[in-house]
């Protein structure tokens, strides 16, 4: 005989108590979930990226070999021309003037004298200040040869080099007493350069990284407010001509308008040669995407972007103008500058 078929029934489970029932219990209870909360500790973010900040370090120098330029010729050629045209249009400009009235001929040789006498003097200027840019690149690669041992024995020339460019800076005088000091006890040449850098350049260090981290964070903090993208652009490269040109001029180079113009060139050229640019616009934007962008607002992680982009030309400023290479002393890192720039501009978006 088979068996009846069971009846269907409905069997009632007993309901497990899922994540969004607890919430309301702990609601309910007087105890509310956690908010979420956007973590912004900087320490945190530079531990997780600290390798990516490591490749954005500028690498150091190298000499500076000038020579023939077909372009230096060619700029030259051209500007011998139209020195010529304007000369010949003044002289024409004067005849004319000679011909109507008299003191208006000479008003106008006046005034041809006059702008002889500035351009004459701009001139002057702009010379000395090539040749002093010339004159700290020349010396540094004496005292690389000197420490390579490429020129034994070199040393003391390097130093009274050295001394002739810093002699008369008041900022230095205590720099001068404790190298005069030290001075009679070292008899190795490169050993004496070590400690004129020691003694010179540690100050001079120092006012430098305080120049290029004041900048990092001025740019920083005017992109990350800034409403408009013209002004980040327009802001960023005055500030960066800037701290090219104050560098210049705190390590003893002092340009003239030709000269700062082959300042940055170098400067400029030195970061394109080594890459640093192409790699560490790649590595900035790593890093703000994992680290600070994912924690801050987009318009803040680009106020550190270009903070750190203005970090790395300062640095790779003080290397062409830095008389001596980094030996005795450490070299500054973009990694000294990230915290602050981190903190100042979380500062400004509060």
């Amino acid at each position: 005989m088979s068996k009846q078929p069971r009846k269907p029934r409905i069997v009632k489970l007993k309901e497990k108590q899922t994540d969004s029932s607890s919430a309301k219990n702990r609601i309910q209870q007087g105890k509310t979930a956690r908010k979420p909360k956007a973590h912004t500790d900087m320490s945190v973010v530079i531990r997780q990226n600290e390798e990516m900040i490591d490749q954005l370090e500028v690498p150091p120098s190298h000499p500076v070999k000038t020579g023939f330029s077909w372009g230096k010729l060619f700029l030259g050629a051209l500007a011998g021309l139209v020195s010529l045209g304007i000369w010949l249009a003044i002289d024409q400009l004067i005849r004319d003037l000679f011909e109507r009235q008299t003191w208006l001929g000479w008003s106008a040789v006046a005034f041809a004298v006059l702008l002889g006498l500035a351009l004459f003097g701009i001139l002057l200027r702009e010379i000395w200040g090539i040749s002093r840019l010339n004159t700290i690149a020349g010396i540094r690669n004496k005292a690389m040869a000197v420490q390579s041992g490429e020129r034994p024995g070199g040393g003391e020339n390097v130093v009274k080099e050295l001394e002739s460019i810093y002699f008369s800076r008041a900022d230095l005088a205590n720099s001068r007493a404790g190298f005069a000091d030290d001075r009679g006890a070292i008899f190795d040449n490169d050993d004496l350069i070590i400690l004129f850098e020691k003694k010179y350049m540690a100050p001079l260090d120092e006012t430098a990284k305080k120049l290029v981290m004041q900048s990092a964070k001025r740019v920083s903090v005017v992109t990350a407010i800034s409403p408009r993208a013209i002004v980040d652009i327009v802001y960023v490269l005055m500030e960066n001509t800037r701290l090219i040109r104050r560098i210049s001029n705190l390590y003893g180079g002092k340009p003239g308008a030709l000269g700062f113009w082959k300042l940055t060139r170098n400067v400029l050229g030195h970061l394109a040669v080594t890459g640093t640019i192409a790699a560490g616009d790649s590595l900035i934007q790593q890093l703000v995407g994992h680290g600070i962008a994912a924690r801050l607002s987009a318009k803040l992680g680009e106020g550190i972007v270009n903070g750190l982009l203005t970090a790395r030309i300062g640095l790779a400023a003080i290397d062409q103008a830095r008389p001596l290479e980094f030996k005795s002393l450490p070299r500054p890192g973009i990694s000294e500058f990230f915290t602050e720039l981190s903190r100042s501009v979380s500062n400004s978006g509060n």
